[in-house]
């Protein structure tokens, strides 16, 4: 039998101090173990949440490192802040990761939320729907090999291109993922993209929740002239491990998958059920003990 759908998992964010000989093991160990996919977050900075202050490593370094002793996995940002770069210069970042990893690059892209990280890196939060309706075309046309001109009023671009090229083929672009549930963000990426990828919070991490806004993005892709069958269906889902981890706190409305790899193998089957052909594993906590027991679940699903 085949698996149902792919199964990806996100890799440490700021559930503690991680170093890179952890993430170098726990990557490789999930690529051994069959995951289909690795992410990371991108983010500065969180802090005034009542934790203390706490970020990640910088998202694309890391990648292109992961990229780099990696062989078979997708991997990719979950997901890029397109305000964090000039959109141009994000492709270009883009095209160097996909090159490192041999065309395995997923390209996840958002318009921010954390104000704080936008405060304390002086970056502008102000009009982000506005700034990212400027940045997708800009970033669209580059990683497709198209050149960009563009004289917005948050993004410019003159006779910008890529180079070298991309050596994927025409018919093989690199993917494009949105990760929204707004309505404006969806209008302006569901024409543009490939995936469309939802937070475990946004949909009570129940299949229920999931197959819900899926049929809303289903009826957006509809109303800006796409069909919605075009557009692959990718879900974070929150699973509990170990019980006695406190890494990332359960949300009260979006409770965790738990049990045994049996158990989580056929909720993950839900999901397909429901419309999704991916899930994104979102684990507490996440470290190489929890690879090792998800592993088994994932051996269930392949069953």
């Amino acid at each position: 039998m085949t698996r149902p759908l792919r199964i990806g998992i996100q890799l440490p964010e700021v559930e503690r101090d991680v170093r890179w000989p952890e993430y170098l093991a726990m990557a490789q160990q999930a690529e051994a173990a069959g995951f289909d996919s690795l992410w990371l977050g991108d983010h500065l900075l969180y802090r005034n949440d009542g934790q203390p202050e706490r970020a990640p490593w910088e998202a694309w370094t890391l990648l292109a490192a992961i990229a780099a002793v990696t062989e078979r996995v997708a991997l990719g940002p979950l997901v890029a802040c397109v305000a964090f770069h000039p959109p141009a210069v994000l492709a270009k970042m883009a095209s160097t990761v996909d090159e490192i990893s041999n065309g395995r690059l997923v390209l996840g892209l958002g318009a921010g939320w954390n104000k704080p990280e936008f405060d304390g890196f002086g970056l502008p939060f102000d009009h982000r729907a506005s700034r990212f309706a400027e940045a997708l075309p800009i970033i669209v046309d580059l990683v497709n090999g198209k050149r960009s001109t563009s004289t917005g009023t948050y993004s410019r671009t003159d006779d910008a291109v890529l180079l070298p090229a991309s050596k994927r083929p025409a018919d093989r672009p690199l993917p494009l993922m949105i990760g929204s549930e707004g309505d404006r963000v969806l209008e302006l990426s569901l024409p543009h993209v490939h995936m469309w990828n939802t937070w475990f919070s946004w949909f009570g991490n129940t299949p229920e929740g999931f197959a819900t806004l899926n049929d809303k993005v289903s009826a957006i892709a509809e109303r800006v002239g796409r069909a919605p069958g075009e557009i692959e269906r990718s879900a974070c889902v929150m699973v509990l491990v170990d019980p006695s981890s406190t890494e990332r706190p359960a949300v009260g409305d979006a409770p965790p998958l738990a049990g045994t790899p049996e158990q989580i193998a056929n909720e993950l089957r839900l999901f397909a059920e429901a419309g999704a052909d991916e899930v994104i594993l979102v684990v507490n906590p996440i470290n190489e003990a929890s690879i090792a027991y998800l592993a088994e679940a994932l051996a269930e699903l392949d069953r």
